[in-house]
């Protein structure tokens, strides 16, 4: 049986690869399935409080075209510098 932090990471997973936009998909998806599994408590909880966002939002604010709610802020800073990163043509 699935223990109850395990069910919420793999919710949590399945939120951040599928959010109703592919744009959102290919930067939050990717991000989860390298970082959230060591994320603590308090990371959760704000990660958490991010998928509750909508996706015109959340990409506004990684784009930086609008300004985040100020307990997102680091976190989407982090996803954002991971995907730029990821996404960057080779050299």
């Amino acid at each position: 049986m699935i223990d109850k932090a395990e069910a919420r990471l793999k919710r949590m997973s399945m939120r951040s690869w599928r959010r109703g936009t592919k744009e959102m998909d290919l930067i939050l998806g990717p991000w989860s399935d390298v970082h959230l599994a060591g994320l603590d408590a308090a990371r959760l909880e704000t990660y958490e409080a991010l998928l509750a966002e909508n996706d015109q939002d959340l990409m506004a604010w990684i784009l930086g075209q609008a300004t985040s709610p100020k307990a997102l802020t680091d976190l989407l800073a982090e996803i954002a510098a991971y995907a730029r990163a990821r996404l960057a043509p080779k050299a």
